[in-house]
């Protein structure tokens, strides 16, 4: 950045003092849609010396947007002055609550009308309420794309195995259940079987094995996997899925055994079947293939220090999709539509969730992967009879400060400033 543009970026600072302080100007000069944020804060900067205090650009990207306004400027801007800048968006913040917009003119309030029209179409792609699609999970509150969506799907159906994984919060359980629904076509939880891993969960556990018996004998017994294996080749016509939470909880090489081979797509036909450890009831050795109309989804965190990494044999055999934080227009449209949260509020837990986890992903202790999702903030019932700031700060207090406190063990003092830092102006 050169000297002119600092010259600019003063006049900003000088300019959003006035801005805080006053009605909200007029919508001009705002960069087009689909602008991306390094280019419109490039614009931001080269605009305002002819167009001057009352442009609403400073209003859109100083409040609306704020990391994404000072991505270009952060670079060349000295420590002293970068404080400076971050105050005014503070300032800025805080104007927010004091100003009454007028319906249909706050571009904060009405954050993209675009994305909230694309919500009630996906409710109203719905075609019935026994038939489950990608309209159903977009409509209960997925935040990632339709095409996105579409693609994993795809992906899923074509490799058979798939795991979600990402940092905590983002989703992954909820939107692996719902996924198995859409691939399925209906939402049966009798064609969906869930399971949780953990270091106690074994091959008897997940195949088969001998169990206790009421008669105080053992006997060999299905385990939740085989049993669905036995279903799906009962039932050729329809889809069967199983769910694995936490699948890298457990030793997944160890409880899967012999069926880690046959879970691979060119491997599930009866000319691939193998024995299992242990017989049918009956004490005959009957080979197993796993039938192409079963397919496994999991999912895995991918933050979480105190788990090994994946067996590479079970990397192969299944498709991998990370999840990521999304705190963007959409999860502010569905918020603020769907759970009666205030725009005001929706922006600025939306830009401090995104301060904080550019703070973690630039963290070399840390990294991308220690991001803090949007699940935690993202209400599970309607704001009607409780105050938005008061469940934010309970949130913060109780399960984002705790886990940043866990992220920051070694370094008490930066979790604690990451905690001020989400409260600020709350």
């Amino acid at each position: 950045m050169n000297q002119t543009d600092l010259v600019e970026v003063e006049k900003m600072l000088e300019w959003s003092k006035q801005i805080a302080g006053s009605a909200r100007p007029a919508e001009s000069h705002v960069p087009e849609k689909g602008t991306s944020p390094e280019n419109a804060a490039a614009l931001m900067v080269r605009r305002l010396e002819s167009v001057g205090k009352s442009d609403g650009i400073i209003w859109r990207w100083v409040v609306a947007n704020p990391s994404a306004t000072f991505e270009a400027a952060r670079k060349g801007l000295p420590e002293q002055k970068l404080s400076q800048l971050q105050q005014e968006r503070r300032n800025c913040l805080k104007a927010m609550e004091k100003i009454n917009f007028v319906e249909g003119q706050s571009e904060i309030k009405q954050i993209d009308i675009d994305v909230k029209e694309e919500i009630d179409m996906n409710e109203n792609k719905i075609t019935s309420d026994a038939a489950y699609s990608i309209y159903n999970i977009l409509a209960e509150g997925c935040f990632l794309e339709r095409l996105e969506l579409e693609k994993i799907l795809a992906r899923w159906r074509e490799k058979k195995n798939l795991i979600l994984q990402g940092p905590p919060g983002t989703g992954k359980t909820w939107l692996a259940k719902r996924l198995a629904y859409a691939l399925i076509g209906f939402k049966q939880d009798a064609d969906v079987t869930s399971i949780q891993f953990h270091p106690n969960v074994s091959y008897e556990d997940f195949v088969r094995g001998w169990r206790p018996s009421g008669d105080g004998k053992l006997s060999l017994v299905d385990g939740v996997f085989m049993e669905t294996v036995r279903t799906a080749l009962e039932q050729p016509e329809a889809s069967h899925v199983v769910v694995i939470e936490e699948i890298n909880r457990g030793n997944p090489a160890q409880i899967f055994g012999e069926l880690l081979t046959l879970l691979e797509t060119d491997k599930r036909t009866p000319d691939e079947a193998l024995r299992l450890s242990y017989p049918d009831t009956d004490g005959v050795f009957r080979p197993i293939y796993i039938p192409n109309n079963l397919y496994v989804i999991g999912t895995m965190n991918i933050a979480d220090r105190s788990l090994a990494l994946v067996d590479l044999a079970l990397r192969r055999r299944f498709a991998f999709v990370t999840l990521e934080p999304i705190i963007g227009d959409v999860w502010q449209a569905w918020v603020t539509q769907k759970r009666n949260m205030d725009a005001a509020s929706a922006g600025k837990i939306r830009w401090a969730m995104s301060q904080l986890n550019e703070r973690i992903a630039a963290d070399k202790r840390l990294g991308k992967q220690f991001s803090v999702g949007h699940s935690y903030v993202t209400p599970a019932n309607s704001f009607e009879n409780r105050r938005v700031s008061d469940w934010y700060r309970d949130v913060v207090e109780t399960e984002i400060g705790p886990l940043l406190d866990e992220y920051w063990f070694d370094a008490p003092e930066e979790a604690e400033d990451a905690r001020h830092q989400l409260l600020e102006g709350w």
